[in-house]
């Protein structure tokens, strides 16, 4: 039960007022709670609030919203994990993991994931705040995060909205909360979902070369990686295959051969054939034979429930988008959805080359929105009339110099504490789990490091912890990780 609450405020040019939608640039509220996990009582502070960003000059440019959740029965915290973090987008709220992974509280969803009313939330069982201290970060112009702009002047918006301005600007607020909260001599990790994998990817490598801060861990869940996702390259069309496996089986779409398996019985054979056999024959291009073509559009049409007569049309390339279409055009005529192909839409029209709408985060928004605007006045008691923006503005974003793979791997290299954990959902359709795969493999292209990588696949979409039994085996996932990759006395060298 929730006691003790205090407020610290450290008021700049910005405060609370009933008629001025502005926030104090540095303030914290602090709650105490506890959680039961794994049969056990968990007590905890819940501190969340508002911490500055500044620049090479000392100026305030932005301050971001947070909540730090700390177990209070650890006396020393030296080898106390604390984990950092994020979500993805770029634009979106650390809401996600917040309140329905890893925190200690959690949505009022059905075990599927479907949302309930009356909304809510309820205390988490499985949250990892029994083995690590977590604090959830929200980037520029998410949650209630935003950038100082002084009177007169507009927000370059070079300094926060793009790949490289992110990671550093990140990097530097996490040395100020890290000193804050005297967490230097504590393990660290970041985890990030979606774009979040770029972000903590990038992190990895800023956070060691610029703020000397070295991690033990960097988790990715459905990562986002840029050197493939949308590029329209023959290796972004052939990866996608496995995942048109799992949805099509899902919805028992495959020729009973497949249909009859179980879907991890028959994910390593679709696996096989998109790289071997897919991606060399898509590289062809327009030069392909006539007889390989249809041989390959055949062998497709086995793996992705989708007609012969439509692979060939897309020229063997066929897209996400297309597929949430076409899967169930002439079954039921509904689309699937793009970031978990369980759910299910309705468009206007059944022709069309992609769906009208994102069924899955409609959804997700039925449960999220009225939840964490609840939980943060009810009961972490932070109190503003500022709009909480799930999905915040941060175009135009610079895609440009995006070199976090190899900032990652060199990481890796230098620090031989580093490991890293991928999670990803089987019928996530916008970061495959395939693609995942294929990232952790070029992120150590000599293989030297592969020992430090591993990979976990949940049945379920891109937010894997929706579904109830993966939010438990996800976390426990977690736990695994983060008990093999602490330092246990053993020193940093090879």
């Amino acid at each position: 039960m929730k006691k003790n609450i205090f407020l610290l405020s450290i008021l700049f040019s910005l405060t609370i007022t009933s008629q001025d939608h502005r926030i104090p640039l540095d303030t914290m509220v602090v709650t105490t709670n506890s959680v039961i996990i794994k049969g056990k009582t968990i007590p905890y502070k819940a501190i969340t609030g508002m911490q500055p960003v500044w620049d090479d000059h000392g100026n305030v440019t932005a301050s971001l919203y947070y909540t730090y959740y700390k177990r209070s029965d650890i006396k020393n915290d030296e080898n106390r994990p604390i984990i950092m973090s994020f979500n993805g987008g770029p634009g979106s709220a650390s809401v996600w993991m917040h309140i329905a992974y890893t925190g200690p509280k959690v949505l009022k969803i059905d075990d599927e994931g479907y949302p309930i009313q009356p909304y809510g939330i309820k205390d988490n069982p499985n949250s990892i705040l029994d083995v690590a201290d977590i604090v959830f970060v929200n980037p520029v112009n998410t949650g209630y995060s935003r950038p100082v702009v002084a009177k007169g002047k507009k927000l370059d918006t070079s300094q926060f909205f793009g790949i490289n301005a992110d990671v550093k600007y990140l990097a530097g607020w996490l040395n100020t909360f890290i000193t804050r909260n005297n967490r230097w001599k504590s393990p660290k990790y970041i985890i990030g979902e979606s774009y979040g994998g770029t972000r903590v990817m990038g992190l990895a490598a800023e956070l060691q070369n610029s703020q000397w801060m070295y991690l033990n861990g960097v988790i990715m869940v459905s990562p986002a990686d840029y050197k493939v996702l949308r590029t329209e390259s023959a290796v972004d069309y052939a990866i996608n295959l496995p995942y048109f496996t799992a949805a099509a089986w899902y919805h028992n779409m495959l020729p009973p051969a497949l249909q009859n398996k179980d879907l991890l019985d028959i994910l390593p054979e679709s696996e096989n054939y998109a790289i071997n056999n897919l991606l060399p024959a898509i590289a062809k291009g327009g030069f392909i034979t006539e007889d390989e073509k249809n041989s390959v559009a055949k062998k497709v049409a086995y793996y992705s429930g989708l007609s012969e007569k439509v692979i060939l049309q897309n020229n063997l390339e066929v897209s996400p988008s297309f597929f949430w279409k076409e899967l169930l055009r002439d079954k039921t005529g509904q689309t699937i959805g793009r970031l978990d192909s369980r759910y299910l839409g309705l468009d206007k029209r059944e022709i069309g080359t992609r769906p009208d709408f994102n069924s899955e985060l409609t959804s997700w928004l039925h449960s999220f929105t009225p939840a964490i605007n609840y939980y943060i006045r009810e009961e972490l008691n932070f109190k503003t009339d500022v709009k909480y923006n799930l999905f915040g503005s941060v175009r135009p974003w610079d895609n440009r110099n995006n070199n976090v793979r190899e900032g990652l791997r060199q990481a890796m290299a230098q620090n031989p504490y580093l490991k890293v954990l991928i999670q990803s959902g089987y019928y996530d359709g916008a970061t495959t789990y395939f693609s995942a795969k294929y990232t952790m493999w070029k992120t150590d292209p000599s293989g030297k490091m592969k020992d430090r990588f591993f990979f976990k696949g949940y049945r379920s979409g891109h937010m894997m912890y929706l579904r109830n039994e993966d939010l438990q085996k996800a976390n426990n996932d977690l736990r695994t990780f983060i008990s093999n990759s602490l330092a246990k006395g053993k020193p940093a060298k090879y």
